[in-house]
């Protein structure tokens, strides 16, 4: 656990110093050009999940993130043997978590500012904590499915 809460602490103190700099540098709802057309940073305040679903839910978002961090650990992480990966992957989802998790608390929104627009299209902006749970998800399931097919060839 101990490796876990110190990848867990290097996403969060980084997610956290983006935000406040984006927070503190940046007007809110303005953005700044890095590729045109393409990628910009900006700020804009999330009150929702992604995709700003469950909108103005803070409390609700609270409690499933508590939820959820208490369910990583208690069903994959309390009394299991992890490998590299696996400490990787919970570290960077329980700190992505954690990140928007403190947000939500203190400002009652999340702070996004990654934006893209890839053919046309929009994409929701996002933070550093969400790609660290993406990231996470993606590979939890390809170890999950590695070490099934290493198991079913013994």
């Amino acid at each position: 656990m101990k490796k876990i809460g110190i990848v867990s602490f290097f996403v969060i103190v980084f997610d956290q110093v983006i935000k406040y700099l984006i927070n503190n540098c940046l007007d809110l709802f303005s953005h700044f050009n890095i590729i045109n057309n393409f990628f910009y940073i900006a700020n804009v305040h999330n009150t929702g999940a992604a995709w700003n679903i469950l909108d103005g839910n803070r409390f609700f978002l609270i409690f499933i993130a508590i939820i959820a961090i208490l369910s990583i650990y208690l069903l994959f992480i309390k009394n299991k043997k992890l490998n590299k990966l696996d400490i990787i992957s919970y570290g960077l989802l329980i700190g992505g978590i954690i990140g928007n998790l403190i947000d939500r608390i203190i400002y009652g929104y999340v702070i996004d500012y990654l934006e893209f627009i890839i053919f046309k299209y929009h994409y929701p902006i996002f933070n550093l904590a969400d790609i660290c749970i993406v990231i996470s998800v993606i590979l939890i399931i390809i170890n999950s499915i590695i070490e099934s097919r290493c198991k079913n060839k013994l």
